[in-house]
């Protein structure tokens, strides 16, 4: 369970090397930079088993480079105990987000709220594309997508 106090979040997409990772990193640089990173969980994890143990994407990491954003993570799939363990499970796209209802639901004592991270988002972008089959530019916008998102959700949640 987590520590009394302390907020969670686990930010999931498809196979946590691209989207989550960014979502997780971006979050993590504004909590710190807020001053409130000690009193938050951070983490990401995939829906699918595709990515185990594998970095986040080489195009992420360049574009978090590129923002100055330190990324340091290794793909793992969504557990169980997530599910009791974090308070929110935001993660990217409708495929995601039945996913994660689906294995909820198998959960006894589930206490996430799951959502959309894209519900956050000033500018009602509610999906967060799998910049995976695409550009750098790809990348670049789910950067910025996060960069709404989470200082949105940090707004809203601190």
């Amino acid at each position: 369970m987590a520590e009394s106090g302390v907020r969670s979040a686990l930010f999931v997409c498809l196979g946590n090397i691209c989207r989550s990772p960014i979502a997780e990193a971006v979050f993590r640089k504004m909590a710190t930079e807020g001053g409130v990173v000690d009193k938050w969980r951070i983490d990401s994890a995939a829906t699918s088993t595709y990515e185990i143990g594998n970095p986040p994407d080489h195009r992420g990491q360049a574009c978090m480079k590129r923002h100055d954003v330190p990324m340091r993570h290794v793909a793992r799939q969504v557990t169980k105990e997530d599910f009791m363990n974090f308070e929110y499970i935001l993660c990217m796209d409708e495929s995601n987000l039945s996913d994660l209802n689906r294995k909820a639901k198998s959960v006894k004592n589930s206490r996430a709220k799951v959502e959309l991270l894209g519900s956050y988002d000033p500018q009602k972008q509610r999906i967060i594309k799998d910049p995976y089959y695409g550009s750098d530019e790809d990348f670049e916008k789910v950067y910025e997508q996060c960069v709404r998102c989470c200082k949105a959700f940090l707004e809203q949640n601190s």
